[in-house]
């Protein structure tokens, strides 16, 4: 059996787990998630624990049981406490700013770039050099993150642009001239 398909998933305190056939709705604090599930997967509610079962051992069932209990926790831990993203901005005159719901990036191009939060994610931005991505989403969080980065990919030579705050980079040595 498939290891992390075979693991429980336990439900805290504060969040609500709705079974309809196989749509799940996992409600908490003020989020909401909801998921269709394959119809070769089973799962099963008892009170605060939930539990994924596959039909067979076919490979393709086996692939399913890992990932449907893995998207189904992903929604429980969303809801409860949320996931975060940090980015970090290098360079000199980088920097990001926040009016309402929109992020100002300044990445050296000749015009400034906009971008919106997108519904369910909150962007912060504690200093003028870092920027978190928050929600319940963790498909959405990263993605939002992923975009963000993309606006200025690090440069390989300076190490300039936006990473990741966990993200080592490995920054190349230049030319070193001619030799004779």
């Amino acid at each position: 059996m498939s290891r992390i398909g075979r693991m429980p998933i336990t439900v805290p305190a504060g969040v609500e787990v709705k079974l309809d056939g196989q749509h799940i709705t996992v409600k908490g604090g003020n989020s909401a998630l909801e998921m269709d599930i394959h119809p070769d997967m089973t799962v099963k509610v008892d009170g605060s624990v939930i539990t994924v079962e596959r039909p067979t051992d076919n490979k393709e069932h086996r692939a399913l049981h890992g990932l449907t209990r893995s998207l189904i926790n992903n929604m429980v831990v969303g809801v409860s406490t949320g996931f975060t993203k940090e980015l970090e901005i290098n360079g000199v005159g980088y920097r990001a700013t926040k009016q309402g719901n929109k992020v100002t990036f300044n990445l050296g191009y000749s015009h400034p770039i906009e971008v919106e939060e997108p519904e369910g994610i909150t962007i912060e931005v504690p200093s003028q050099t870092q920027v978190i991505v928050k929600g319940a989403d963790k498909q959405l969080v990263g993605e939002t993150a992923a975009k963000i980065r993309k606006l200025r990919v690090p440069d390989v030579y300076k190490g300039k642009g936006i990473k990741y705050a966990n993200e080592h980079l490995r920054v190349k040595e230049g030319k070193t001239g001619a030799k004779k």
